[in-house]
């Protein structure tokens, strides 16, 4: 990932995040995101369609794009390569502290973490 397009998926920025369908047909969802230096990560509740999709066949691929500059994004096709418990609810805590500025309103449920390792990146630092 470019140094300078990291804050894409860092900030409260929705990444369109795609999966594949049993019927093979694309799956895409607006997601809360995050990037450890190496890895996209999301999450979504334990049983949901999308984890069930990716475990299925773990290829993925993110978009994210910057409010004020249309031209200035990130694409990152890759796979899902781990899927972790989101211990008390710690990732998808800071993932809406991020987004909404509160914690987690929903707590009744368990959640997972999807960590995409890239494949490929495709990117623009915007008009300049």
């Amino acid at each position: 990932m470019p140094d300078d397009l990291v804050d894409l998926l860092t900030s409260d920025r929705l990444g369109h995040v795609s999966s594949l369908r049993a019927d093979g047909s694309v799956a895409t969802y607006l997601m809360w995101i995050d990037w450890d230096g190496e890895h996209v990560l999301t999450s979504s509740a334990v049983g949901s369609r999308k984890g069930a999709n990716w475990r299925r066949n773990p290829q993925t691929s993110v978009s994210v794009v910057d409010a004020t500059d249309p031209w200035r994004f990130a694409i990152v096709r890759g796979r899902v390569t781990d899927i972790q418990p989101d211990e008390g609810l710690a990732f998808i805590d800071k993932m809406s502290l991020r987004y909404t500025g509160v914690p987690y309103r929903f707590r009744g449920s368990e959640r997972e973490i999807f960590v995409i390792t890239p494949d490929r990146v495709s990117a623009s630092s915007g008009r300049r």
